[in-house]
């Protein structure tokens, strides 16, 4: 018998394989590259709707520090992949999204689901091609991971007409062998003449502040960033996205820095050293609405310095010093500068910043044990992220959904090690992503704690994903916070409008209920006492489990939106 001929599906996965790719999040669609990727040992994670799937491949690009890739089909599904490849093109995250054309004679023709895909991804990729020559595979892949993984790391589509797929390939021009699937591709460094009047002004700067974003993460600078804050006796502070990046148990931190500065926040007690910040050096950080509180929260009269790969970002709200390049290798350049400056200035200071530090944390922790400590039902939130911490260990993942789950997982919970993981949907805080990110993100670390924090609101958008979790023994822990609101809608018209919406008020749903229809093992929590027993068996079971946890409809983050009006 004749072995078969090589179809263009079977090169594709012959590039996906050179590039390191060994599971991607799929829906059997297109079937001859999913069939040929199957075949060839890269594992699908079949989800139930393409947006899960693309948040997944995000987290799982996160995670691993490898491209993350989804493939649909085309038409409705197609569209389905907007929301997600929109987040991580704002967020920086590299993922590649392979999706089925119709054939080619049909083209223009209303054949069955066509869609102008040119035309739909444009606006939330970085690089949408269609690959029509069998001849250029190749070419065509190297180019989209290429796009994906360098300057800001962002999403590609491949667009791939089903009747090219199963054709037979052809001789490519020429031969291509490079591994470009993880990122950051390239690193490149600012300029030496930029990076020592960078030093300059950190060594003689009265009050010099870091602000860190996700970038830090995205380039794994977390260990660079810290020896920088060590050498030059910095105060850092994070912003949403870049929680994680720094140890906030570190007498340097300041904990995360934004919008969260209402009563009770930890950056309502460390604002005073923004206010007084002479120097601000911003790393990998896009200066956002709800990371800058409105731009409200750094000094005008400050010098700002701006680290970031994307060079159309520094100085896009602050003009800065530019610093345009890798994160890393920047940091690394200006700690060598930084040993040739006298910082007897910085050194000095030390103490007092970290006195200062220390006496924030103690009243932020004064200011908030009412509601960490209380036993009321429904239960505090707050109550339930001080049950979570002793549990979290320098290696587990907690993910959350946007809204309020950012919210108190960002603002409550203290990190312990620089570069641990926290996930949140900041890119453009859409809402429903919290699970799919958990099994993105378990999926990329097999073996890993791995949380998910969810509120009743987001997670009816992607429930069906429980059923995911089960049938590929996703070790996954999912944490519902039921409050029987849309939190943050009813919370923000109340302040703006004085009244809200019929649609902030949802009926009882027994999510637990929902969890173990699918075959996963859930519990329904009423009472504070049953939070930490339940999380400890979750954690330790290393199996998918659910939690939901009844909680007060009146609790709401201290974000500075409700100061003054919900927080009388």
């Amino acid at each position: 018998m004749s072995t078969p001929a090589e179809t263009v599906s079977d090169r594709i996965v012959t590039a996906l394989k050179r590039h390191q790719i060994d599971c991607f999040f799929g829906q059997s669609l297109p079937s001859s590259l999913v069939l040929a990727c199957e075949a060839a040992g890269i594992k699908q994670i079949s989800y139930r709707q393409e947006n899960s799937g693309g948040a997944a491949a995000d987290a799982y690009a996160r995670i691993s520090g490898r491209i993350g890739m989804v493939v649909a089909q085309n038409g409705p599904a197609a569209t389905l992949l907007v929301a997600p490849m929109a987040e991580a093109k704002q967020a920086g995250t590299p993922l590649i999204a392979f999706v089925q054309e119709v054939e080619t004679p049909t083209v223009d023709r209303n054949a069955f689901q066509e869609l102008d895909h040119f035309a739909l991804f444009t606006g939330v990729t970085k690089f949408c091609r269609r690959i029509d020559d069998p001849a250029r595979v190749d070419d065509y892949i190297d180019m989209a991971i290429t796009a994906a993984t360098t300057g800001k790391p962002g999403p590609v589509v491949l667009l791939l007409p089903a009747d090219i797929l199963r054709g037979p390939a052809a001789k490519a021009p020429f031969a291509r062998t490079a591994k470009l699937g993880h990122w950051p591709l390239d690193r490149p460094c600012a300029t030496r003449s930029e990076l020592k009047i960078a030093a300059d002004l950190l060594a003689k700067a009265k009050a010099p502040i870091v602000i860190a974003g996700g970038g830090v993460h995205n380039s794994n600078a977390s260990s660079t960033l810290m020896k920088l804050i060590d050498t030059v006796h910095l105060p850092v502070f994070t912003t949403n996205m870049g929680k994680g990046s720094v140890d906030e148990t570190h007498p340097l931190s300041g904990g995360v820095q934004g919008a969260l500065n209402g009563p009770a926040s930890l950056a309502r007690e460390t604002q005073p050293m923004l206010d007084a910040a002479d120097v601000v050096l911003l790393i990998g950080t896009r200066t956002n609405q709800n990371g800058t509180d409105n731009w409200k929260i750094y000094p005008q009269n400050a010098r700002f310095i701006h680290i970031d790969i994307d060079p159309m970002e520094i100085g896009r709200t602050y003009e800065a010093l530019r610093l345009q390049g890798d994160a890393r290798e920047t940091l690394e350049v200006l700690i060598e500068m930084m040993a040739q400056q006298d910082l007897t200035i910085r050194k000095a200071a030390r103490p007092a910043i970290e006195a200062q530090i220390s006496n924030a944390w103690a009243a932020f922790e004064v200011s908030r044990s009412k509601y960490y400590g209380s036993d009321e039902s429904p239960i505090r939130p707050e109550r339930v992220m001080a049950e979570l911490q002793p549990l979290l260990t320098q290696k587990t993942i907690v993910v959350a959904d946007a809204s309020y789950s950012s919210m108190w997982t960002v603002g409550q919970l203290r990190i312990q090690a620089a570069g641990q993981r926290i996930l949140t949907p900041r890119g453009l805080a859409g809402l429903g992503w919290g699970m799919p990110f958990g099994i993105g993100a378990a999926t990329a670390r097999p073996g890993a704690s791995v949380v998910a924090l969810v509120g009743d609101g987001g997670f009816a958008h992607n429930w069906a994903e429980l059923e995911t979790a089960v049938r590929h023994n996703i070790a996954l822990v999912t944490i519902v916070l039921n409050n029987g609101i849309l939190g943050f809608q009813k919370d923000a018209e109340t302040v703006k409008f004085g009244k809200y919406t019929t649609s902030c008020h949802f009926k009882d749903v027994d999510h637990a209920a929902v969890a173990r229809a699918v075959g996963m093992k859930a519990i329904r929590i009423n009472n504070v006492n049953d939070i930490a027993p339940a999380l400890k068996e979750a954690l330790a079971a290393k199996a998918p489990r659910l939690i939901e946890i009844m909680t007060s409809p009146k609790a709401h983050p201290a974000l500075s939106l409700f100061a003054g009006t919900l927080d009388k």
